[in-house]
């Protein structure tokens, strides 16, 4: 007998996933309204028009969430299927097709509201800035980190310390512009001038790293 949670009722995705969903953006919007402790799990039941045991049924506990909404911003443009290097596809398109990525996460609104929210927080509960780190940089970083060992046993690349060459490419990526783009003191780079940036940190990179 089918599972009748995991089956569509007409049209679109499946009753659960849309539920889903919306528990997800209701705990983005009010973790960054109302921060990470004044956020209860009843608000977002509310927030998201489900049931409290339906926000439990998802995610067991508020950390959950927490981690949950973080890991859903970042995949959502940077899904695995990117940190993945195809035979005959050129290195560089697959650096490019990444930083084009990041670049627009870390450009995003809820991105730069999401990361002064939690430079702020995070002095008074360092737990807070452990969650935010372990379920989002932290697993970008180890995505790459794997692709970079891929493309040294290839030959591609020679590169001793894959966890720090991630590290080096993300930080050029970030550099000065989200650096004042989180001050406030300048706004995102417009789309011309990202990309222009992203194809230089992608040009630096390789010239440090080619075999």
């Amino acid at each position: 007998m089918p599972n009748v949670s995991a089956v569509s009722i007409g049209p679109g995705r499946p009753k659960d996933l849309v539920k889903r969903q919306a528990i997800l953006d209701a705990a983005k919007a009010l973790f960054l309204t109302h921060g990470y402790a004044s956020t209860s799990m009843d608000a977002v039941a509310t927030a998201a028009g489900v049931s409290k045991l339906t926000v439990y049924s998802h995610f067991t506990d508020k950390e959950t969430l927490f981690v949950s909404a973080i890991e859903a911003t970042c995949t959502a443009q940077l899904p695995e299927l990117i940190f993945e290097l195809p035979e005959g596809v050129p290195l560089e398109a697959v650096l490019f097709k990444i930083g084009c990525g990041f670049q627009a996460l870390i450009s995003s609104d809820h991105s730069v509201k999401l990361t002064r929210l939690i430079m702020t927080l995070g002095t008074q509960d360092p737990k807070l800035s452990q969650i935010f780190f372990e379920a989002g940089p932290l697993r970008v970083l180890r995505e790459m980190e794997a692709l970079l060992l891929r493309a040294d046993q290839r030959g591609l690349l020679h590169i001793e310390q894959p966890a720090k060459a991630a590290e080096h490419f993300f930080c050029l990526l970030k550099g000065a512009a989200n650096y004042r783009l989180l001050l406030g003191y300048a706004p995102a780079l417009d789309a011309e001038a990202a990309e222009a940036h992203v194809r230089e940190v992608v040009t630096m990179f390789l010239s440090a790293y080619r075999p």
